[in-house]
């Protein structure tokens, strides 16, 4: 890889680095916050690794000025957080909570005052348990009540946020919590699943509407997971499953959101398992948007002879050869440059932002008090290569956010995988920044780094 410099990307590039509520906030049960989904699955015993919970997390909630002053310490000039839904609503609908009011205000004045971007998410998984006790994700009723928080949430800070992204990975929201049942709320079960995912995307149209009355001069988007998938080998069979698993993690999203419809041969393939849509739902889900948030860590080899409840696809772990990380994945930088220019060619979006990109490794903190983090590192410079060459190549990307800022809750990998750049000693919450956050500071300062 050629020497990476920060001057080779575009003067205006957005830098900044990115969390989540339930992975970082932490005072789960303080000032009026109610249960969520996670609470509630990361405290069924078997659920999460080691029995870990997000009751303290990375205790961002009574640590907010540290952080704050940790993303200047690292030079970043935005940072993106998301939104609890139970403690800004508890339980989903009605009042706002002053207390969790008064949270976001502080934190979203706290970047301003430190000159940074806040850059908002209102949903990373976080469902209130009332309304998932009502039905969750796949009734409308839901999606009615998200556009009733995105309403409350973009008038208590419209005025100070000027990017909001709608979801966090829906993919992951309705695939993981209701097909593989893997993330809360654990369930399993495929027509319930493809609803979620309809109903989310819904959702998103009505959250874009509020808070276009809410926050007129905003910057509005939604971030999506997005998997590239390579067939395991050339025979019909694979490419096939590839195929269906390309529309699967990545096209029943886009391809909506972009105007062109559910994909057909995944509709086909779901049978009865396939969303009801009301009318008007699409024309919804094509509310227009300023942005498409990108979140990228691997890709996917696909085979045939998967389960039918897997609609025949089966993932294949990554090539013996390959560097991976601990989480399993692996490490191909190349396929972010090909995706980034593979949606710009087929959706146009106006703008696209990485909004999550990182790996997780098993580093520890040294005797001399260092983190050094060499393999996250070089995972870092090769994927901000990857965009500097997307850009090159006609992409309109105008950002990164790393992920994450802190080591925090790794949803049912628990507090085991650690995605930061800073270091946090869960037991006594000390943040010490690694080589990889270093590194970064002084990329971001405009000196050279190789």
């Amino acid at each position: 890889m050629s020497e990476l410099l920060r001057n080779e990307f575009p003067p205006r590039f957005l830098w900044g680095a990115a969390t989540a509520a339930y992975q970082v906030e932490g005072a789960a049960h303080e000032d009026g916050r109610t249960p969520s989904i996670w609470d509630t699955f990361s405290h069924t015993p078997g659920r999460v690794l080691h029995g870990d919970t997000g009751d303290v997390a990375s205790d961002q909630y009574h640590r907010l000025d540290e952080d704050l002053d940790l993303l200047v310490e690292l030079g970043f000039s935005a940072y993106r957080f998301s939104i609890s839904w139970p403690r800004l609503v508890p339980g989903g609908r009605g009042r706002i909570n002053p207390k969790g009011a008064a949270y976001y205000e502080r934190l979203v004045d706290g970047l301003l005052a430190r000159g940074l971007q806040p850059w908002a998410t209102l949903y990373h998984w976080d469902l209130p348990q009332e309304l998932q006790d009502a039905g969750g994700w796949p009734r409308r009723e839901t999606a009615l009540a998200f556009a009733d928080y995105a309403q409350a949430a973009g008038e208590l800070l419209g005025d100070r946020v000027g990017h909001w992204i709608t979801h966090n990975e829906p993919w992951c929201a309705s695939m993981l919590g209701y097909l593989t049942g893997e993330h809360a709320p654990g369930l399993r079960d495929l027509r319930q699943a493809f609803q979620a995912s309809h109903e989310l995307l819904v959702s998103h149209g009505l959250a874009v509407q509020a808070l276009r009355s809410t926050a007129p001069g905003a910057q509005l988007g939604i971030t999506l997971n997005l998997t590239p998938a390579t067939p395991a080998s050339d025979s019909p069979e694979d490419r096939g499953a590839a195929d269906l698993a390309d529309q699967a993690a990545n096209r029943w999203f886009l391809d909506p959101l972009y105007g062109h419809g559910y994909p057909a041969e995944l509709l086909a393939a779901l049978g009865e398992a396939a969303p009801i849509v009301r009318d008007g739902d699409m024309a919804l889900i094509t509310q227009p948007t300023d942005f498409l948030g990108v979140n990228f860590y691997t890709r996917s080899i696909t085979a045939a002879g998967g389960p039918p409840e897997m609609l025949g696809i089966r993932q294949l772990p990554p090539p013996k050869d390959a560097e991976v990380t601990a989480m399993g994945w692996e490490v191909i930088p190349s396929a972010l440059h090909e995706l980034l220019l593979r949606v710009t060619r087929e959706y146009s979006p106006p703008s696209l932002y990485i909004t999550e990109n990182g790996s997780a490794y098993d580093d520890e903190l040294t005797p001399d008090g260092c983190v050094h983090d060499p393999r996250r590192l070089a995972y870092l410079q090769s994927h901000l290569a990857a965009c500097r060459e997307a850009i090159r190549d006609g992409a309109p990307l105008h950002g990164y956010f790393v992920w994450s800022l802190l080591d925090n809750f790794e949803w049912a990998f628990g507090f085991e995988r650690r995605f930061g750049i800073t270091r946090v000693d869960f037991e006594t919450q000390r943040r010490t920044v690694k080589d990889s956050g270093r590194w970064l500071a002084s990329f971001l300062s405009d000196g050279p780094a190789t």
